[in-house]
């Protein structure tokens, strides 16, 4: 089994290719797709980075994981089915509240609530095969309910969970996310995984100005998180992080990140002169002078 990482400076992610040399099986996570705000120009720069990866090393690609919907970044994982029409696009089954909460707070008609357009919907603790290739599923809600670790083999990869230890945890302050779940989701379910077991992070920071990282492991996170040790008890995390997280702004592609994250990355419907369009909610605060 073998590991590939790629970086986005723009969003700070990390995407994997996992992938097995001797069968070509590969499985991507947390694919991005590049999106200017300003002009609501996508581009798929990050994504050909992969396939020039994919096509060198003549990989068959058989899913793209997603680790939960994000709110930073645009995902990619439906445009790759234009160059793979059998990969299967796969998130946790709580995907369905995600779909729920969203396509009330953005009030958009077109979105389903029942998991689709996702392929394949994860349950908690699901063993699942891509070819030669053997995943777990990891329950690690609180920065969404609907957040999943992947185990394979004496790696984990923790998406927004569980970061650097230089850097913390994911927050926790998006709608139906908590701090205690998050909490019972490291200490429980990560913290229990032997200490050797490796782990990617699906974002770096790079904080203090250190040169990126994303790889750890669970002992060193037991120890050494600046956020949440094995020693934290649960009332100082949730303190901390719920304090924290009062300080934190908006994520910079928050809101057209969950519109066509909760929909497996596909495009809102094309409207007038067949262009998609997705909403920015208002929040309006004016102080009115005579």
């Amino acid at each position: 089994m073998n590991i590939q990482h790629f970086f986005d400076p723009d969003t700070y992610t990390l995407t994997y290719i996992v992938f097995d040399s001797k069968t070509k099986d590969a499985v991507i996570i947390d694919p991005v797709l590049d999106f200017d705000p300003a002009s609501g120009k996508i581009e798929d720069r990050s994504l050909q980075t992969l396939l020039t990866f994919i096509k060198t090393n003549g990989l068959n690609v058989r899913a793209a994981l997603e680790t939960h919907a994000h709110a930073d970044h645009l995902s990619g994982a439906h445009v790759l089915k234009q160059y793979f029409p059998d990969l299967k696009i796969a998130i946790s089954e709580k995907i369905k509240i995600v779909q729920t909460t969203f396509k009330s707070l953005f009030n958009i008609d077109y979105q389903k609530t029942d998991g689709s357009p996702f392929d394949i919907l994860i349950h908690d603790f699901d063993e699942m095969e891509f070819g030669s290739l053997k995943f777990k599923s990891l329950p690690t809600p609180g920065h969404t309910p609907a957040c999943l670790s992947y185990l394979i083999e004496d790696v984990v990869f923790t998406g927004d969970a569980l970061f650097m230890p230089d850097y913390g945890t994911g927050r926790c302050d998006f709608p139906e996310g908590s701090a205690k779940n998050l909490y019972h989701s490291i200490t429980k379910v990560l913290y229990s995984l032997p200490d050797s077991t490796r782990v990617f992070v699906g974002h770096d920071y790079s904080p203090n100005n250190r040169e990126m990282k994303f790889q750890t492991t669970i002992g060193e996170s037991k120890k050494e998180n600046i956020q949440l040790k094995s020693a934290t008890s649960e009332e100082d995390y949730v303190q901390f992080r719920q304090t924290r997280d009062k300080t934190l702004k908006a994520p910079r592609l928050l809101f057209p990140s969950l519109q066509i994250n909760i929909n497996a990355g596909e495009f809102p419907p094309a409207e007038s002169h067949s262009k998609s369009f997705v909403k920015i909610p208002l929040s309006i605060k004016l102080t009115s002078g005579e």
